[in-house]
């Protein structure tokens, strides 16, 4: 099942079911996805990301894949949803996409074991871990890089574990071009291991998304590109992007 949030032509924010005919449901009530505004997902206190956890990735970043996983923060600024056109930040240089499995958190959980973590999980979804390389580069933290207004596209759906095979593939198209072309088996660290990992330092609350890093063929943006993100068993994820004084 696929679940949705959207905003009816009453203005009523639902939570319903996405279907493959092109409409969302609530309900009783069916509605045609062009007459609702699709909304992120989920709501998030936090997103927590996971850097270099492709190794193909990591060398075309010219870096070293790392020995536990390499964690970072988006706060709920950071979230746009599936047809929103974000606004990147002006006068960068490298603006870049990155097409991402996000694992979206059921219940609090802490301290979770490798062997029982998936049962803290609702479900799966698209992220779109936009980067501000200029800043990224200048910084420790990220904060600039990857936390600005934004920058986590999330959506559209929450797709139930059991609609996402183990070795899923995870799709980027810039334009209409596929950029990135990847699957959950290779990703360094699994799901499990990373959940297990994060919880042992920060609690998961119900929404929360991990975004489980990036394939090899994250590129650069300009104004008014279209973006593309493919999970297997969730669907895509698409936005646009502007840039102020391009």
């Amino acid at each position: 099942m696929k679940h949705v949030r959207f905003r009816d032509p009453a203005g009523a924010i639902r939570r319903g079911t996405w279907h493959d005919d092109g409409t969302v449901s609530f309900a009783d009530q069916r509605y045609d996805r062009e007459a609702v505004d699709v909304l992120a997902p989920t709501e998030p206190s936090k997103v927590v990301c996971v850097g270099r956890n492709y190794v193909e990735h990591a060398d075309e970043m010219d870096s070293d894949v790392p020995d536990r996983p390499l964690l970072f923060l988006k706060p709920p600024n950071a979230v746009a949803s599936h047809g929103s056109d974000v606004r990147l930040p002006a006068g960068k240089d490298r603006l870049d996409f990155e097409a991402e499995l996000g694992v979206v958190v059921g219940e609090q959980a802490s301290h979770l074991d490798v062997d029982s973590a998936m049962d803290a999980v609702a479900g799966f979804t698209c992220v779109n871990d936009l980067s501000n390389r200029d800043d990224q580069r200048e910084e420790t933290n990220w904060v600039r890089g990857k936390a600005f207004d934004g920058a986590a596209p999330i959506g559209p759906v929450v797709a139930t574990p059991d609609e996402v095979p183990d070795d899923a593939y995870v799709r980027s198209y810039l334009n209409g071009d596929r950029k990135q072309d990847g699957s959950l088996d290779q990703m360094v660290f699994s799901v499990p291991e990373l959940l297990a990992e994060i919880t042992t330092y920060l609690t998961l609350e119900p929404g929360d998304v991990v975004a489980t890093g990036t394939p090899a063929g994250v590129g650069r943006l300009e104004d008014g590109d279209a973006v593309r993100v493919e999970v297997e068993g969730v669907g895509a994820l698409e936005h646009t992007v502007s840039v102020p004084g391009a």
